[in-house]
């Protein structure tokens, strides 16, 4: 894991395509679903490829999903399959949303890391 100063200079210079596409194959999810978490529109995201990086607010985004990710790994022990599935599943607990979407916004990030931690210690959701 990068130290906090080196994640706030990955993400001041921005992402590569490269990157997102990575979690895109990480999470088994399409580029167009993880554009729309991060707040990008298919025409901006074309606009992106040609630049091949991607804006800091749009990396600071793909970091976030990023990292309730990798602590969707952490919870279930390393699983990936259960953690992909757990990502992208309707979670009673998030009103029916899928985690990954939840993601869309701080607040809904921290909910969902909120109940990771739950989850973690059994209680229940």
């Amino acid at each position: 894991m990068n130290s906090i100063i080196d994640q706030i200079s990955q993400i001041k210079k921005g992402l590569t395509i490269a990157e997102m596409s990575a979690l895109t194959s990480n999470l088994d999810i399409t580029e167009k679903h993880l554009a729309k978490v991060v707040g990008l529109s298919i025409s901006t995201l074309a606009i992106r490829k040609k630049a091949g990086r991607l804006k800091p607010i749009e990396s600071e985004r793909i970091m976030r999903v990023d990292r309730i990710f990798r602590r969707a790994m952490e919870v279930f022990d390393q699983n990936e399959a259960i953690a992909k599935r757990w990502i992208k599943s309707p979670a009673k607990a998030l009103g029916g949303i899928a985690p990954i979407d939840f993601t869309e916004t701080d607040i809904g990030a921290r909910e969902v890391e909120n109940l990771l931690g739950r989850i973690e210690y059994g209680v229940y959701s």
